[in-house]
């Protein structure tokens, strides 16, 4: 009972770690992506701490879908072993 109890908590440790990963990465990406973005044509000072504050805000939002899609494309690959 305990040895399953263990795997199951280390597959639960290791599902976090690399969730947290994809999200970062995502995050980290969608940062780099995004310093191309014109946003003075949007806002009035986009190099003020407002303006950075909005990318980052951005990044967030962005990477996060992409982390989820990343994720739950992961969790639909690892399912697909018990169709057959």
């Amino acid at each position: 009972m305990d040895a399953s109890l263990s795997e199951v908590s280390s597959a639960a440790a290791v599902s976090s770690l690399t969730a947290i990963l994809i999200s970062l990465i995502c995050i980290c990406i969608s940062w780099w992506a995004l310093q191309n973005l014109k946003l003075d044509l949007v806002i009035r000072h986009p190099k003020g701490p407002q303006g950075k504050l909005l990318q980052l805000l951005l990044a967030i939002v962005l990477g996060k879908f992409v982390a989820d899609f990343i994720i739950q494309y992961l969790g639909y690959t690892h399912m697909l072993r018990y169709l057959f």
